[in-house]
This record gives structure tokens, C-alpha cells and sequence, in this order.
């Protein structure tokens, strides 16, 4: 890099629409941005169809929020409706490459825009690909596209963000070396228990002050279980009738006819009107009240997950985690709330023991949050992308003096 130009690096993603790793990505870029380092966003498709829902790049939060903060974000065009692009066009290359070409470093969130950034004829820069998820061998073509571009030198570094991803990958054939476990972080100022917060979300969905609530914020996924989910809310509600139960995320509403038939499964042969204590919210732009009013955060997941952000912003907001033993969760939620055994029975009896235990669960969150600091978080990848640069500088004969090698992962 130049004397007094900001490193330039641009984000490769699939696409643009709910999910934990496009917010957590999204806000690495913005705090990277924040601290001096010059970022844009490159998405291969322009809108995305998935989990019952239609949603054009521009309407997505995370595309609001990066650009009201000055990142560039452009698409190549195009429609996601679950499979990955893999035909792509002559002006799909030039774009991609005018877009390298202005960069010094790129990265990619997941592993699935490798397919494009393995293209021939792509101008040559360091990728890092960020990591989100513990089952390399359950997407498709995306640990051979992983696996690719590592042999042939465009990926330099892959950040994990949990224990789990690192171990899954290295044990599916990824170079340990090439494998740095960053832990995932929030933002502190944002996710943290606010009674007012709390007080007025009760009071927009007819919630008593006094009523447990328990959220299970996720997209409508296989990996998130939601039929295991519902038969446990069915089975909490019998007994808990003044309880509710919120569900958030993309998928979450009744316009789902997968969700609506999973409902029916659950309850339906249930008392009569225990759906009332059933609330379907959707896509949320304002998880920190969402979680602020909840008492218990709930997952779960049976495969996939690594470092669940969910389980992390509904801590910092004061509800307790109640979790399945999937990735990164048990060693998140350890002496901070429960993990439950996949059933229905268990995962009801679970809730109703972080309910009795809050008082205490509170103390410990309120002494972890530092563990979970977005300011943390970004200093992090700040650092790792420095070096991966620096690094690349030397081998491309930038005539800077030789660095030491990247550290050793986390």
C-alpha cells in the first residue's frame, strides 16, 4: 500500500437478505471503515428469493446501513432463488474485475462467492474468506470452490468465527495455517437491557409487564429446526398459559405457507387457543427492543451453526440463552444460560429454568460483556487484513521490507 492512502478492499457477497453472517459482515465493514480503511461492497445478485420471501438488494437493512455510511455497494444482477450462480456472463467478469482492479484486498463473505472469484482472467489479489458456518461438507459446491482457490493462490486466509467452523474446516481438508478463529462480537451501546425499551414493545403487542417472553429470532431454515421449536413452545404455553412466544427472522409470518403448516402440526391437536400466546413478527429492524423485552432467547438448531448471533445480541440484552449443543453455542451460553437436549419436553423444561434462574443469569451476562465486544471484533480482522496485505506487498515486490509471518490462529 501507497504512503497515505487508506487500504481499499472490497466485499464479495452471494447476496443481500436477513441472516446473522451478512449483519455481522456488514458490521465488520462498517467498523473497519470507521478506523481508516477504505471499503465497498460487490453483490452478484440484485435480489434474492428465499424462506418465503422476496427481497430486492435496496430494501435489506444491511444495504441501508452501509450505504447511509458512505461504503459503495453495487450488484451484477439477477435473481437468488437457492441456487448458487455459476453461469456467469461477459459483463458479470468486467464488473467483477473493475471492481478487484480498484482494490488491494477482498473479502468474501462465505465461501460461496469463490465460485465467481476463481474465474480466469480476474485481476490478482489476496482474498480472505470469512467463515460462518460448521458444516463445510452441507453446501454444495462450496468447499470444492473453498478447496480451488486455495490451490491456486487466491485465497490467502480464511477467518472462523467460532472454534467449531475452524475444526469442521481443517478437519474437511483446510490448511490449519490458513485458519483464524475470530470470535463474533455486537455492539455494546446497542444491545444491552433497556427497560424502557422492554416496557414499549410489550405495549405495541399487548404483552402484561409481567408475562415470560421467550424469542427465537432465526430465518425459516432446515438448520433451525422450527418444527422442534414449535412442538416446545406448545408444550411451555400448555403449562406457562400467560406466556408468549415471538418469532422473528425472514420466513416468520403467516404468509409462509411452510411455517403455517408447521404451526399446525405443533397445535392443532392441542388446547384450544394456545396459538393466541403465539406472535409471528418477521423481518425486524430492531432486535435490540425485540430482545430487550424477551426473557429467554431460544435455539434450536441440529447442524450448521457456529457462533449463533442471536444467542449473543439477546444476552447482551438481558435474555437468558436456552440452547441446542450445535457449533460454537454450549461454550457461548456456558454459566450465562442452558443448553438443552433436542426435544420437546427438555427444551420447554429448560425455559422455565432460566425463567427461575434470571436473577442470577443476569449477574453473569452483565460481567461478560466485554468477552463480546464488537470493538474487540473489528480490531481483529483490522489486524489479520493488515498483515495478509502487507504480506502480499512484500510477494508482489512492493519493495517494503520483508514482515514476519502471519500469526499463528487464535
Amino acid at each position: 500500500m501507497r504512503a497515505g492512502r487508506e487500504l481499499r478492499v472490497l466485499s464479495v457477497y452471494e447476496g443481500f437478505f436477513t441472516g446473522g453472517a451478512r449483519i455481522l459482515h456488514s458490521d465488520v465493514v462498517l467498523g473497519l471503515g470507521e478506523g481508516g480503511q477504505h471499503h465497498r461492497v460487490l453483490s452478484i445478485h440484485g435480489e434474492v428469493h428465499r424462506e418465503a420471501t422476496r427481497q430486492r438488494m435496496e430494501d435489506d437493512a444491511c444495504y441501508r446501513s452501509l450505504t447511509s455510511a458512505g461504503v459503495g455497494v453495487t450488484a451484477l444482477g439477477g435473481t437468488y432463488a437457492g441456487e448458487a450462480a455459476t453461469g456467469f456472463t461477459g459483463p458479470d467478469l468486467a464488473a467483477t474485475a473493475r471492481a478487484m482492479a480498484d482494490a488491494d484486498l477482498v473479502l468474501s463473505l462465505k465461501e460461496q462467492p469463490l465460485a465467481l472469484l476463481n474465474q480466469a482472467g480476474l485481476p490478482r489479489r489476496p482474498v480472505v474468506v470469512c467463515l460462518h458456518r460448521s458444516d463445510p461438507d452441507n453446501q454444495g459446491t462450496a468447499l470444492d470452490d473453498l478447496k480451488a482457490a486455495i490451490a491456486n493462490g487466491t485465497v490467502v486466509a480464511c477467518v472462523c468465527c467460532a472454534e467449531s467452523t475452524r475444526d469442521a474446516y481443517a478437519a474437511a481438508g483446510i490448511p490449519a495455517d490458513l485458519l483464524h478463529v475470530i470470535p463474533n462480537g455486537v455492539d455494546l451501546l446497542r444491545f444491552r437491557p433497556d427497560p424502557v425499551r422492554r416496557l414499549a414493545l410489550r405495549t405495541a403487542l399487548g404483552i402484561p409487564e409481567t408475562a415470560p417472553v421467550v424469542v427465537f429470532a432465526a430465518r425459516y431454515a432446515t438448520m433451525k429446526n422450527v418444527p422442534l421449536f414449535l412442538r416446545a413452545a406448545r408444550k411451555w404455553l400448555e403449562g406457562r398459559p400467560e406466556g408468549r412466544v415471538l418469532m422473528c427472522g425472514a420466513g416468520m409470518t403467516t404468509a409462509n405457507p411452510m411455517l403455517r403448516a408447521d404451526i399446525a402440526a405443533a397445535f392443532d391437536d392441542g388446547p384450544e387457543g394456545l396459538t393466541a400466546g403465539l406472535q409471528l413478527l418477521g423481518v425486524r429492524g430492531d432486535m435490540e427492543t425485540v430482545y430487550a423485552a424477551a426473557d429467554v432467547v431460544a435455539l434450536t438448531s441440529t447442524s450448521g451453526e457456529a457462533a449463533p448471533l442471536c444467542l449473543i445480541e439477546g444476552m447482551m440484552c438481558g435474555a437468558v440463552p436456552v440452547t441446542t449443543d450445535v457449533g460454537d453455542s454450549a461454550a457461548l451460553v456456558s454459566g450465562l444460560g442452558l443448553v438443552t437436549p433436542p426435544g420437546p419436553f427438555a427444551i420447554a423444561l429448560s425455559w422455565e429454568a432460566a425463567l427461575a434462574g434470571r436473577e442470577d443469569f443476569g449477574a453473569a451476562l452483565g460481567r461478560s460483556r466485554e468477552r463480546f465486544s464488537r470493538t474487540r471484533m473489528i480490531a481483529a480482522y483490522g489486524a489479520l487484513i493488515d498483515r495478509v496485505h502487507a504480506v502480499h506487498a512484500v510477494q508482489a515486490g512492493a519493495g517494503a521490507a520483508v514482515p514476519p509471518p502471519l500469526p499463528e490462529p487464535l
